[in-house]
């Protein structure tokens, strides 16, 4: 953690925490039994060894993004929403929650006084709600990099997103997420940059 820390801090990247369900075998994304306080419990300790990376190289820990199906019950519970937010708030009011727009999550942290910041998924499908199709289900993951990078370019250019049923609904987003677990991410990340510069957008953090 400390080695990418100093990397990141080195190349000017804003560090983030990923907390997620204490589920490595499953990648965190399976959903947990914990009750909310053991999560919130398990969050806080996920988010103080990464703090401290952070104070050991120099850095600063600036924003704050449930990971995996964690992120999922934060989008809709509101109980998990408001216990992470108590979590992050105590731990400092200072850091920015990372969020699906309109998620349980970020409401409580606006409600807290936290800042909230909006992301986008360009590869992964959305459903008509909002929310991104389950990876059970066939074309949850856009595995093209040059598809998913021409997502990130009509979501900034136009605000929407054409769900996996075919129905276009809006879509504002001050981040765009690509999974570093994926085989192409590196390169689903370099030509999405490179279509968004080429039409003129410019890329910065969203925390500092």
């Amino acid at each position: 953690m400390r080695r990418t820390v100093a990397s990141a801090y080195a190349k000017g990247v804003a560090i983030g925490a990923h907390p997620g369900f204490p589920d490595r075998d499953g990648f965190g994304r399976r959903d947990s039994t914990l009750s909310v306080k053991e999560i919130g419990a398990s969050v806080a300790d996920q988010i103080g060894v990464l703090r401290d990376s952070c104070a050991a190289e120099g850095a600063r820990l600036l924003y704050v993004k449930p990971h995996g199906a964690l992120y999922n019950r934060s989008v809709a519970d509101v109980d998990v929403a408001n216990e992470l937010v108590e979590r992050i708030r105590d731990i400092d009011d200072a850091l920015v929650v990372l969020t699906l727009p309109a998620s349980a999550f970020g409401e409580a942290a606006k409600h807290a006084g936290l800042s909230v910041a909006r992301e986008a998924f360009i590869d992964r499908a959305y459903m008509s709600d909002g929310t991104l199709v389950p990876r059970t289900r066939d074309g949850a993951v856009i595995h093209d990099p040059g598809l998913a990078a021409t997502r990130a370019l009509t979501m900034v250019s136009t605000r929407r997103v054409t769900t996996i049923d075919g129905v276009e609904i809006g879509i504002d987003a001050e981040s765009f997420c690509v999974h570093g677990d994926s085989v192409n991410a590196l390169e689903t990340v370099s030509e999405a940059r490179r279509q968004l510069e080429a039409a003129g957008f410019s890329i910065a953090p969203f925390a500092r």
